[in-house]
């Protein structure tokens, strides 16, 4: 990727990251005094520079995606359907940081543009064309999707655990992928891959050359993510991961699938 275009792209991200950080405030906020003022102005002035960023972002064109994504979020529909007035405004920011996730999403996923797709329809699912394993594929997918809602949901719990698990899961494929023999090759323990533990499936995918050291970057919490889980797979422990580790999870699982998938 061109240095200019990954230069651009940072800063979009790092632009949409902080709409989002202070979208999560207000959600959070605007419930406890719907009638703040300072509040309900704060929510104002956020939600221009939304309406800016999604600008230029879809290059002004209002039959883009994301532009029909963000103007979509003020409306609220009858039974019928039809368009109403009266959203509550805790609702459109909460609609807003879903519009804000996709563009994160779909940035983080470009490679070949200076800017998010030029369609007009929204992009489709994530595809990990590049997962071996053809039917850990839709699972991962329908995972990764789970994951961005319950983060614009500020459910960080469960965003973590999930971005962990498709971390793995992808992991492990490449891994098996590459075989037993050439892996003990580059120094691989004994046993089978499924024994292994998460660290260690990490430490050979980066020692053998599969994955480069984004996993460095790692918070704490997420390496030990299984002890956060009950029998469910759920959180067992709500309100353990914080909303940065929860970002720098996913952030480093797109790394690791730019590097899986070095043609993305």
């Amino acid at each position: 990727m061109d240095e200019s275009l990954r230069e651009q792209i940072d800063t979009y991200l790092s632009q949409l990251n902080r709409l989002i950080q202070r979208g999560c405030q207000l959600r959070d906020t605007l419930p406890t005094d719907p009638s703040d003022k300072s509040a309900i102005a704060a929510t104002r002035v956020w939600q221009e520079e939304c309406g800016v960023t999604v600008n230029q972002l879809s290059g002004g064109s209002k039959a883009h995606w994301l532009a029909r994504s963000f103007s979509g979020a003020f409306l609220m529909r009858s039974a019928a359907g039809r368009a109403v007035e009266g959203t509550p405004s805790v609702e459109i920011v909460k609609r807003l940081l879903g519009v804000l996730e996709q563009a994160v999403d779909s940035l983080s996923r470009m490679g070949d543009g200076p800017g998010i797709s030029a369609s007009s329809e929204a992009p489709p699912p994530h595809r990990f064309d590049f997962v071996h394993n053809s039917e850990l594929r839709p699972v991962v997918e329908q995972a990764y999707s789970d994951g961005r809602s319950a983060l614009a949901q500020g459910d960080y719990d469960l965003a973590l655990l999930t971005f962990c698990g498709i971390l793995e899961a992808i992991v492990t494929d490449a891994l098996e992928h590459k075989g037993l023999s050439t892996l003990a090759a580059s120094g691989a323990p004994a046993g089978k891959i499924s024994d292994w533990s998460f660290e260690t499936r990490l430490a050979v995918a980066e020692r053998t050359g599969l994955i480069g050291r984004g996993c460095a970057r790692l918070p704490a919490i997420a390496r030990t993510y299984r002890d956060l889980s009950n029998a469910d797979g759920e959180s067992g422990r709500k309100g353990t991961v914080s909303e940065r580790d929860a970002r720098q999870a996913g952030q480093v699982l797109h790394v690791v699938m730019r590097d899986l998938d070095p043609g993305r």
